[in-house]
């Protein structure tokens, strides 16, 4: 048992340097298939020694958490923000002691980390929908396990806004 018991999940590199920990429920637990995380993750998986973090049908796995309720508890020294265009607001993170991919954190005013689920240990909940995949490669078949959306769907962006309220409230 976690010697925080609010802790509902961590995240560590494949050394063991680097832990992020979220407490509370996950806002969700999508599978991103947007031109952005797909070129993201093939560069973090260029990275020496790095690991796959590409589902085979090119998309990436993440749980997302409120951004208050994530944070790194162990070897921040380690981390390294990668940008895909020096301009971009998104950073995706990964442990330099391994280059282990961990989350993804924004420059601008958006209120969620995404963790890569790779990373993640504890109860999480299991894959919940597929987003943006009308950027997956024309020859990849999805499996029908969970609800396809060719771009943002509306209840995704409802739980987004429904943990920003929850946020600004301090709930």
């Amino acid at each position: 048992m976690s010697a925080n018991p609010k802790i509902k999940m961590t995240a560590t590199c494949r050394c063991g340097e680097v832990s992020f920990e979220a407490t509370g429920d996950p806002i969700g637990s999508v599978v991103c298939y947007c031109a952005s995380c797909q070129e993201g993750s093939r560069q973090l998986e260029a990275l020496a020694g790095a690991d796959r973090i590409r589902e085979a049908g090119g998309g990436t796995a993440y749980v997302l958490y409120r951004k208050d309720r994530v944070a790194c508890s162990k070897g921040a020294e380690y981390l390294k923000s990668h940008k895909l265009r020096e301009t971009s607001a998104t950073n995706r993170v990964a442990a330099t002691c391994c280059n282990s991919a961990m989350v993804m954190t924004f420059d601008d005013s958006k209120h969620w980390v995404p963790v890569y689920r790779l990373r993640c240990h504890g109860p999480i909940p299991p894959v919940e929908m597929r987003i943006c995949t009308k950027f997956k490669p024309s020859d990849v078949t999805l499996p029908n396990d969970v609800p396809q959306y060719t771009g943002y769907p509306g209840r995704f962006m409802a739980r987004l806004l429904g943990a920003w309220v929850a946020m600004l409230l301090g709930r």
